[in-house]
Order: structure tokens, then C-alpha cells, then sequence
């Protein structure tokens, strides 16, 4: 097994040099690409969804106040939040529009008094409705009524081992609450996933991770790049950069597909970098050279980020985003327009911009001639530091020769 052995020393900037960087945008579904190298299928035609998956951050408040969160929430009560009848009014138009997805979120989404009551409803609707989570408020009290909502996932955050998470969370004791409300929900039939934002603090932590998946029948893995955004920008300090991002992806890949090789079939993410899948590309290329020209077609087919396009946000207060690390850029407010003309309205420079094919980027990306596999990753980074929707990625962990300049 690959091992990250070493903690990066960390890089000020100013010395020359850029470090990668955090849900939920889309996902790239490292397993689903690995089992197809084992075992090929033909490729299908591409079919895209009928509407973007919506990241909804129901509430801001949250028991927690994390290092790395997007949304800098605190333990306490934010006004002007969306209320039941109102998330209920636009429940209605997302589903009208084609919305597949709904991810409830926060904050801490267990905090809303009415979680069990707006999701019981996205699911009588019949959305495939996701729980986004810190697990710390997951107990015996609650966890028959989560079980009675039928998620279909819940994702809980991990970010190392248990003294390394207790100093992400800020709080003493909750790693051991949060690994109780995934015991819990394992014991109830729940598919629920690990969550876990890479960062200079844990890269060498991350075989931890993939060990206790294990040991506790975790379904899911997901991997997070840290975003510039929310808390994290204030932290991007402490991001890996290139070759430890670089070490835990051929990590991650190593481990799946021996457990694919065992007939293990968990799932395995990444979110926040697309670069992801042509570092797969390239992986495949070095490992399978035979399969490297049918996955590439795969990745093709993928098109990389789709924020602004398949991927949506709506906060707390009713705004729209285009996903979750654009918080501090508000496309409209679900309560003055519906979110589907928001969402289809091309007035705004950078929806416009989100939407094009390809993208109007600039620098390396434009250069890149894989752009149509990552589709320019993760604007909001270039935003971030440049600002300048269209710059390039500074979370490229390519080298110029890998993405073909």
C-alpha cells in the first residue's frame, strides 16, 4: 500500500507558488471509473440530468465551528432564514424544473426543528434526498426518526484521527460523536459515508481514514479538496499542495481498485479539484495502458465541473449560488424570483460565463488541452485569489506536460 509518510512543510505564499485547496460540487466517482477498468462496458450515449443537483443549506446555525467551513457558521440563531412553508413553495418549483437531487444541509441540518418534516416531504416527492452532517447530534434519541425518513445517504465528516478531528471541529469529543452517530446509523440500515476535507493538518492521515472505512462497513469515502472559501479561504494556509495531493490521490486509486480486484465494491469520491480525472486519466495510462483510451472517452463524457450547470446551492436566507463555496456571490433570491428562472437566466457575466462550452478561461486552462475533461475546475479558486472568474486554477496539480502544453 502507498503510504503518505511525510507532512508537507508548509509553503507561505509569496514563495512562487500556488497550493491546491473544499460538496459538495460534482463529484467524481473514482469507483465507477476503476471497476470499469477491470471490467469494460461499452460506452453509452450521454445523458445529461433534467435538472441540477441542489445543495441546500437549510440553516446556518451549527453546534460546531469547523476550520475549514464554507459557510462560517456559529451556535447561534441567524434571522431570515427560509421558513417551512417557504422551503415547501420552492420544494414545489425545484421539482416542477427537473431537480433530481436535493442535499439537505447546513450548518448543522439537525438543528432545524422541521429537518424531519421537510425531508419527509422531499421524499414523498420523490427526490433522492441526501443528509449532510456533522454527525455529533445523531443519538439514540434521534435516530429512529432519521431512519423513518429513508435518506438516502447521510454523509458525516471525519478529518483525521480522533485528536487531529477534535482540533478541525474545535471541540473535545467530536470525533467519538461523530463516529457514534455512524455506528448508529449502520445499526439502523442506513447507507452513510465518511466526508473528509484534505488539508496539510491530515494528508498523512488519510490511510487512517481508508483503514477505519473498513473497520466500521462504511459505504462511502469521500475526498474534498479544500475551496478558498468561507473559513477555508481564511485557512488556505494550511492546504497541501501539489505532490501530497498528488500521493493521496494514487492512494485513493490503489486502494480502490484492490478491493475492487477483491470484489469490494464501497463507493469512492472526490470533490472540488476536477484535475481528478485526468490525474485518473493519466493513472490508468501508467497501470492499464490498454484501458487509458476507454476511460478517456469516459471522462470526455463527464465534462468535468458543472457548477452553475448541474450543480446548484441555495442558502439559508433564500439566495442562490452556483454551488456551495459561491456564497459571497447571490444570483437571486428564491424569494423574490422562482429558483428556475434564476437558474436559466444567462444575464449574470458569470452564469453566462458557467454555462458556455467551452468555458471562457484563461492562462493554463485555456492552454490545457484536456480542458474538456475538468472543464476548467473550480472557479470560485481563481475568484478567490485573482479576482477573475476566468483565471487559471491555482489547484492544478498537473504538471505542463500532463495536460499537454
Amino acid at each position: 500500500m502507498i503510504t503518505i509518510s511525510q507532512k508537507p512543510r508548509l509553503l507561505r505564499r509569496g514563495a512562487g507558488f500556488t497550493r491546491p485547496i473544499n460538496r459538495n460540487k460534482s463529484m467524481f466517482r473514482i469507483s465507477q471509473y476503476l471497476n470499469e477498468v477491470l471490467n469494460p462496458t461499452p460506452l453509452g450515449p450521454k445523458r445529461n440530468p433534467p435538472g441540477p443537483v441542489v445543495i441546500w443549506n437549510l440553516i446556518r446555525r451549527c453546534n460546531l465551528t469547523c476550520k475549514h467551513c464554507y459557510s462560517i457558521s456559529a451556535d447561534t440563531h441567524f434571522k431570515g432564514e427560509l421558513s417551512t412553508q417557504e422551503v415547501f413553495t420552492v420544494m414545489d418549483d425545484l421539482k416542477a424544473f427537473g431537480v433530481p437531487v436535493l442535499i439537505l444541509s447546513g450548518g448543522e441540518p439537525l438543528l432545524r426543528d422541521d429537518i424531519f418534516k421537510l425531508s419527509h416531504r422531499a421524499k414523498k416527492m420523490g427526490f433522492y434526498v441526501g443528509l449532510s452532517t456533522n454527525g455529533t447530534l445523531i443519538t439514540q434519541k434521534n435516530i429512529q426518526q432519521i431512519a423513518d425518513v429513508n435518506y438516502n445517504y447521510v454523509g458525516i465528516s471525519i478529518d483525521g484521527v480522533e485528536a487531529t478531528h477534535d482540533i478541525f471541529r474545535r471541540k473535545q469529543g467530536a470525533y467519538q460523536e461523530s463516529m457514534q452517530g455512524i455506528r448508529l446509523c449502520k445499526d439502523h440500515n442506513i447507507k452513510v459515508g465518511l466526508r473528509f476535507t484534505l488539508t496539510q493538518d491530515n494528508a498523512d492521515e488519510l490511510p487512517d481514514l481508508l483503514q477505519l472505512m473498513e473497520d466500521e462497513g462504511v459505504d462511502k469515502f469521500y475526498l474534498s479538496h479544500l475551496n478558498y472559501a468561507g473559513r477555508g479561504n481564511k485557512n488556505r494556509e494550511d492546504d497541501v499542495y501539489h505532490i501530497a495531493t498528488r500521493k493521496s490521490l494514487d492512494l485513493l486509486f490503489e486502494h480502490c481498485i484492490n478491493e475492487l480486484k477483491q470484489g469490494i465494491h464501497r463507493e469512492y469520491v472526490t470533490g472540488n479539484n476536477d484535475a481528478d480525472g485526468l490525474y485518473l486519466y493519466h493513472w490508468v495510462k501508467e497501470h492499464y495502458p490498454e484501458q487509458a483510451d476507454a476511460i478517456k472517452a469516459r471522462l470526455d463524457q463527464w465534462g468535468g465541473n458543472s457548477s452553475g450547470v448541474n450543480i446548484a446551492n441555495i442558502d439559508n436566507l433564500g439566495k442562490v449560488h452556483p454551488d456551495t463555496m459561491w456564497w459571497n456571490y447571490d444570483l437571486g433570491s428564491v424569494r423574490e424570483r422562482p429558483f428556475s428562472q434564476i437558474w436559466q437566466d444567462t444575464s449574470d457575466p458569470l452564469m453566462a460565463g458557467l454555462k458556455q462550452h467551452p468555458r471562457p478561461v484563461e492562462g493554463r486552462c485555456a492552454r490545457c488541452q484536456y480542458l474538456n475533461i475538468c472543464n476548467g475546475n473550480t472557479r470560485v479558486r481563481a475568484w478567490q485569489t485573482t479576482g477573475n472568474f476566468w483565471a487559471e486554477d491555482p489547484a492544478c496539480y498537473l504538471t505542463d506536460k500532463e495536460i499537454g502544453i
